[in-house]
């Protein structure tokens, strides 16, 4: 598996976040490196059927897209989840390509990190989260990172029982 550095360039806690964001994103990559189209939509845990390496990475695209642009811009929510169907994202991933899927993931990563420069970490969110509070970029991309790290480990987990691949 292709090694990854985190450590930031520079110091400064953008940087530090930032870094570590892009670091979370480059690994979800990583975990998908020379994966077959078909093991890419296997779904290989009993109890969780869309628990495939296509739906994560589609998975992590739409969380992108819903805190940049829905909660962040105030932007109308054009995901693909339904009130019937929250995790339609993770269904339909199946019917694309895994390499479309990690293109789009890249280049939608690319311009949140331009978002992210050209905003202060202190900016407030336009949309309230679930308790009214409005929160800042800074919390956008530590919850981002968490929440990338976190399906790290099911892309680690899912990796490993389909062809034995194990890495950071």
């Amino acid at each position: 598996m292709t090694r990854i550095d985190d450590t930031p360039p520079a110091w400064d806690e953008r940087t530090q976040l930032t870094t570590f964001l892009d670091y979370a994103r480059d690994t979800a990559r990583a975990k998908c490196d020379g994966v077959s189209e078909e093991n890419a939509r296997k779904a290989l845990l009993p109890g969780s059927p869309l628990m495939t390496l296509s739906g994560l990475i589609n998975h992590l695209r739409w969380v992108e897209y819903y805190w940049f642009q829905v909660v962040f811009l105030g932007e109308e929510d054009q995901g693909p989840w339904t009130e019937e169907d929250p995790d339609r994202e993770m269904r339909i991933a199946v019917d694309f390509p895994l390499a479309q899927l990690l293109d789009e993931y890249a280049g939608q990563s690319a311009a949140y990190r331009e978002l992210a420069a050209a905003s202060s970490l202190d900016e407030k969110a336009k949309r309230p989260i679930r308790d009214g509070v409005h929160v800042d970029m800074r919390w956008i991309l530590l919850h981002l990172t968490e929440e990338t790290a976190r399906h790290n480990g099911h892309l680690d987990i899912l990796r490993e029982l389909l062809d034995g691949t194990t890495g950071d």
